[in-house]
Formats: structure tokens, C-alpha cells, sequence
């Protein structure tokens, strides 16, 4: 058991029997009434976020959980196949568990989050950003680069994001996987 004042981002809670992480959470102490604590909770089942406030004090449970890093290895009929990298066990995960399954490729580190007491894979994470390089965009016009004009880049994972008119083909890219959107170009 813990209290609002033990709440940080990624800390796991166990409410109405179903896994949420924190989000985002502000703690309000208005000119009059008592202090609470405004946060955004993500269903570790479902995905989904919700808003939940909470009274100053109030006792939550915290679920344990444990993150483990792994390396996919490949995706087919069945689901996504994954490699603990220290005990070499395969697990395989469902898309919905995957928080930007387009842009996995092989050989790329993950952390996987495990419910510590029943080991049941809760979600999987990739890195905040990835390097990824472009099979095929439209070529750039030299010195069109007044506007902040986009064009279409097909990635080698086979996602198809928006870039600046500067980019070429074979370019490697550093993309953001929590909005899966360009950050900036990598130099060779």
C-alpha cells in the first residue's frame, strides 16, 4: 500500500481490479478545500486512458511489476516473437501489447513489462527514438525549403511517415515512437 504522495510517472496501480500506469499527475492544493492529485491512467489490458482524481492521502494499491529487456525476432500469423536476452526464453505478444509495433524491425531492443506475480507479459515498450532508413520518397526540389512542406517517406519496416523535402532515399532517420513522426536525420 502507498499513498498519493508515492505517485511518479510509470508507477503501476491496481484499481477496480484491472493494471493502470500513471501517466501524467498534478498535485492541486486549491485556495480553499483540501489538496488532491489530478492524474491521466493507461490500462495496461485495454490501452485506454482515463482521468482519475484522487484525495491527498488516499491509500492505492501498487501493483509489482518488472521490466525485462528483450530483442524481437520476428513477426507472423501468430504474434510478435521476442527474446529475453539474458535467459534466451521466447515470448510472443499480441499487437495490441506493442506501443508502436510498425515501427519494429529485426534485432530491435525492447523492454517488455511483466506482472511480477503471475509473469503474464503486460505491454511492451520500444526506445523513444529509432533509427530507421528510407526505402523510397519523391526527390527534393534544391532550395524549396521556405515553407515547412512535408512529403511521404516509406520507411524499412514499411511505415509511411511525413518528412522535410531534404530527405533522400537510403537517408536514416531518427524517428519519434511514441507519435511515430520524424525527429531529425542521422549523419553517415
Amino acid at each position: 500500500m502507498a499513498n498519493t504522495s508515492d505517485f511518479k510517472n510509470g508507477l503501476c496501480l491496481q484499481l477496480n481490479n484491472e493494471l493502470y500506469t500513471i501517466v501524467e499527475f498534478q498535485h492541486v492544493k486549491p485556495g480553499k478545500g483540501g489538496a488532491f492529485v489530478r492524474t491521466k491512467l493507461k490500462s495496461l489490458t485495454t490501452g485506454k486512458v482515463i482521468d482519475k482524481t484522487f484525495n491527498a492521502g488516499v491509500k492505492v494499491d501498487i501493483a509489482r511489476v518488472e521490466r525485462r529487456p528483450h530483442q524481437f525476432l520476428y513477426q507472423d500469423t501468430a504474434g510478435y516473437h521476442f527474446m529475453d536476452d539474458t535467459s534466451f526464453e521466447q515470448v510472443m505478444l499480441e499487437e495490441t501489447l506493442i506501443n508502436a509495433p510498425r515501427l519494429l524491425k529485426e534485432g530491435q531492443e525492447v523492454d517488455i513489462l511483466f506482472h511480477q506475480e503471475t509473469g503474464k507479459p503486460l505491454s511492451c515498450e520500444l526506445p523513444p527514438f529509432v533509427a530507421l532508413s528510407v526505402i523510397y520518397t519523391e526527390p527534393g526540389y534544391k532550395g524549396d525549403t521556405a515553407t515547412k512542406t512535408l512529403k511521404p517517406a516509406t520507411l524499412e519496416t514499411g511505415v509511411q511517415i511525413q518528412v522535410p523535402l531534404f530527405i533522400n532515399n537510403a537517408d536514416v532517420l531518427k524517428v519519434d515512437t511514441r507519435t511515430s513522426t520524424y525527429a531529425e536525420r542521422i549523419k553517415k
